[in-house]
């Protein structure tokens, strides 16, 4: 096995992507819009993924956050709040909200896991700053670090409760950035003091099973290197004083944010301590050059990456779709 999720390039698998996979035995996969039709098409791919290999507990990503992020949509499948919708909650009625995103989490697992989905990657731990970019915006849980972990928790909870497993991101935090890390590098200047305000969140969340990091420099920590990128971040920052030890993998590598080629990115990722590689949009050459460019995974990623799919429990809220979907509708009206 690599240390490396990739993407799909369509509905099904093509005969390279099958060979391509069954030789080279990624870590798991990641799903987009242009992989997902309709409820029987999408089984019948995260199926056709496990087979490949045969694990039954097969990570296999989706970024189904809800508002603006949301890669299975209507009329197939229903829209799901954004983050904003809990932040505002939270100014009226902090349990209700807590409650609220819980609930709206487990509905989503539910709708993830009926088509065989493992992994989503949310919550957004990333606490929303005046003047930045709006990549993030409406999507962040709120400007309090303490209620962006409050409610991150009660997500890690809810999903895992509908039989999915959750990611937290982008850490050490992308609140600050002045730009979309798609289009640009950003450069963060604020204090080491400052940015306990960014850490906050995740150190609280700590025991989350997966992290994703974010490609921003941080000048106060690293003034070289993206923290994806950084060992002086990863080590120092991430895995000690914020005190995760779960599993880290980078935000996709194909961002314009990083430079120099793709398989150089996920080699010198990997090198700097992250876990696993994430190549979202299934070009051939790049996944074949990661490929070349990884040895196998070590045994502790290895370790990190069992321990997080185990968390995924066969015992699961006994409500439906319908009801929790409901029950969440009711406390947002409260807002």
């Amino acid at each position: 096995m690599i240390p490396a999720i990739f993407g799909l390039s369509g509905l099904t698998l093509t005969d390279d992507e099958r060979a391509f996979f069954r030789d080279s035995e990624p870590a798991g996969y990641i799903l987009f819009g242009r992989n997902i039709e309709n409820r029987e098409q999408l089984r019948r791919l995260t199926d056709d993924l496990r087979s490949l290999d045969g694990r039954s507990n097969l990570p296999i990503l989706i970024d189904q956050e809800g508002g603006r992020v949301a890669r299975m949509k209507s009329p197939e499948w229903p829209d799901f709040p954004s983050g904003a919708a809990f932040d505002a909650l939270y100014e009226r009625a902090p349990a209700s909200a807590i409650e609220a995103a819980r609930l709206n989490a487990m509905a989503l697992a539910v709708m993830l896991a009926e088509v065989g989905i493992t992994v989503d990657c949310l919550p957004l731990l990333d606490v929303r700053q005046p003047g930045a970019s709006d990549v993030i915006g409406d999507r962040a849980l709120g400007s309090e670090p303490m209620r962006v972990a409050a409610l991150g928790r009660a997500i890690l909870s809810g999903l895992q409760d509908g039989g999915v497993v959750g990611i937290v991101k982008h850490i050490p935090g992308h609140g600050r950035a002045l730009f979309d890390s798609h289009e640009t590098l950003s450069r963060v200047t604020a204090s080491d003091h400052d940015l306990l305000t960014d850490l906050a969140p995740f150190a609280a969340l700590r025991d989350a099973a997966m992290a994703m990091t974010c490609h921003v420099i941080f000048e106060a920590w690293d003034k070289d290197l993206p923290a994806t990128l950084s060992p002086t971040i990863i080590d120092t920052i991430i895995r000690q004083r914020v005190g995760f030890h779960g599993l880290l993998m980078t935000d996709d590598l194909d961002m314009k944010a990083l430079s120099g080629d793709v398989p150089s990115r996920a080699a010198d990722a990997v090198a700097a301590g992250c876990d696993i590689a994430l190549n979202c949009w299934a070009k051939m050459d790049d996944m074949v050059g990661i490929a070349n460019a990884l040895d196998p995974i070590s045994t502790v990623s290895l370790a990190r990456l069992e321990g997080a799919m185990d968390r995924i429990s066969g015992k699961h809220d006994p409500r439906g779709f319908d009801v929790l979907v409901d029950q969440r509708d009711a406390l947002l009206a409260i807002a």
